[in-house]
């Protein structure tokens, strides 16, 4: 049995719909298990489940062989805030499966991740990298680069529909851009082939581009010149501070644009695909393709 926490997110989802494709046994684990209705009529197991919630782990990891850990709490506060999800949770959740026994443990993490980092998220995934190397642990850490969804469709899908869109900072800072379906293809080969056990793979897509770019790409895509407005750069650094003592997981997103649109992030993913041959998905077809 594979569990995968965060199965109804983004990445949780599509690895989900691939496994099951497979026909191998999936259990799907979320807060709200409503939104599985899709991979339960796939095939999944689906239960209710919190990082933040130890007796609820324990359940979703019962007779569990590999477990995918694909949920995050970047966005979150209160109970749900990132310091109990992202590290707590996830530390708890690695205790778990080892004491389990647990066969395999795929871990989400994030592209460029380090000690010091100047992004909080950033720091705390290396900080559960780190714990799940010292576990005892069979583990493949997955490293991608920033998602299209919702990275890059925050700022072209308005363009697809009113022509016009929103740019935190000035938009000029190239980072990577990868298709979530491409990560999702990692995730399967990390819990299917043992070649890629103790593996920490860094993934990004063919695309390195800017968000003024990409709202560019979104209006030759919609046959418009896109109207491109911006918060600046002062703004944001404001607004992250004040408001982080309300909510911390819309302040994380803030400190984190701004920290993007200064500082140059391009990838190249070469050195991935010799080791790993997968057909990455460019921008403007993943984004055609959702026409």
């Amino acid at each position: 049995m594979i569990l995968i926490v965060g199965g109804t997110g983004t990445l949780g989802r599509i690895t989900a719909q691939m496994l099951l494709e497979q026909a191998l046994p999936v259990r799907v684990m979320a807060r709200n298990t409503d939104k599985a209705a899709e991979l339960r009529h796939l095939g999944a197991e689906v239960v209710q489940g919190d990082l933040t919630d130890r007796a609820s782990l324990e359940r979703a990891c019962e007779g569990v062989e590999k477990i995918f850990s694909a949920a995050h709490g970047l966005l979150g506060r209160g109970k749900n805030a990132s310091l109990w999800v992202d590290d707590r949770g996830h530390r708890q959740l690695i205790d778990i499966a080892a004491k389990n026994g647990v066969q395999h443990f795929v871990y989400t993490s994030v592209l460029g991740v380090r000690a010091d980092h100047p992004v909080a998220f950033c720091r705390t995934k290396y900080a559960v990298e780190e714990y799940l190397r010292q576990s005892g642990l069979s583990f493949t850490i997955l490293r991608p680069s920033a998602f299209f969804l919702p990275h890059a469709t925050l700022v072209g899908e308005p363009i697809l529909q009113k022509g016009k869109t929103n740019v935190l900072g000035q938009g000029d800072a190239v980072r990577n851009l990868v298709a979530p379906e491409d990560v999702a293809a990692f995730a399967v080969m990390a819990l299917t082939d043992e070649r890629l056990r103790g593996e920490t793979i860094p993934i990004g897509g063919p695309d390195n581009l800017s968000n003024n770019q990409v709202a560019t790409l979104y209006g030759k895509i919609a046959g418009v010149q896109p109207k491109i407005s911006h918060l600046p750069r002062g703004v944001l650094r404001v607004m992250g501070t004040l408001i982080r003592p309300f909510h911390p997981g819309i302040s994380n997103i803030m400190r984190w644009s701004l920290y993007s649109d200064t500082v140059e992030e391009p990838f190249d993913n070469s050195a991935t695909l010799q080791k790993y041959p997968v057909q990455m998905t460019n921008l403007e077809d993943w984004a055609r393709k959702r026409l």
